[in-house]
């Protein structure tokens, strides 16, 4: 007789559903996190505000967050993990024949596209009294940031000293953030204009340096 695969057990079926229920629950209080961290800020956001936005009641949440901190810091690791993706795709080694226009448009845009589609990254990021997890995770983030742009600079000014293209690597980066912090307060056409304005500036300070290496082969 051939081989008959045997049902699986209802005893075994229901952690599973309630495991998929769990997460489906986790997912749902993170995005009304975001949400109530974005138009409070973390300070005075509350886990009542949190579990209101969620349609959820206050006993629910705790079920899967004993706090505040607790979602937060869920929240920042799912993003910062995002994140890292985006700055391996954004800051991979740009082909010598790029025009660099080219090349800093397509890195500001999947970091401006990020950004946009995760507006809370920017507030647990940069909002004040963050849990010290979250603030020092960050810092890691932006050491590891400046790193692979260090990598980035290094192939194509080949004979800078080190010094120099950290230094380069920390402003391109200061650029960014702080053109990013007036992208995210616009919407719409006017949004466009200053993402086109953090490309020229930073166009602006690397024509320079980079002189002939990128863009004229």
């Amino acid at each position: 007789m051939p081989d008959t695969e045997k049902p699986a057990s209802p005893g075994k079926e229901q952690p599973r559903r309630r495991q998929a229920r769990g997460e489906r629950r986790i997912a749902q209080l993170l995005e009304a996190a975001a949400s109530v961290f974005c138009t409070s800020g973390y300070s005075a956001a509350s886990t009542n505000a949190i579990a209101r936005e969620a349609g959820v009641s206050p006993g629910t949440l705790y079920q899967f967050f004993p706090n505040k901190e607790a979602i937060a810091i869920e929240l920042g690791d799912q993003l910062m993990h995002r994140m890292r993706e985006t700055y391996g795709e954004a800051l991979a080694p740009v082909d010598p024949a790029t025009p660099l226009a080219e090349a800093v448009a397509a890195a500001v845009d999947r970091f401006i596209a990020f950004n946009t589609e995760h507006p809370v990254f920017f507030t647990l990021m940069h909002g004040t009294d963050i849990p010290g997890r979250i603030a020092e995770e960050h810092d890691a983030l932006h050491s590891t940031l400046v790193g692979r742009i260090e990598g980035l600079l290094s192939s194509l000014l080949p004979d800078t000293p080190q010094d120099v293209v950290t230094r380069t690597a920390h402003v391109c980066l200061g650029i960014y953030k702080a053109g990013l912090e007036l992208v995210l307060t616009h919407e719409g056409a006017e949004r466009e204009a200053y993402i086109q304005e953090v490309k020229n500036v930073l166009i602006r300070y690397l024509e320079p340096l980079v002189g002939d290496r990128l863009g004229r082969a």
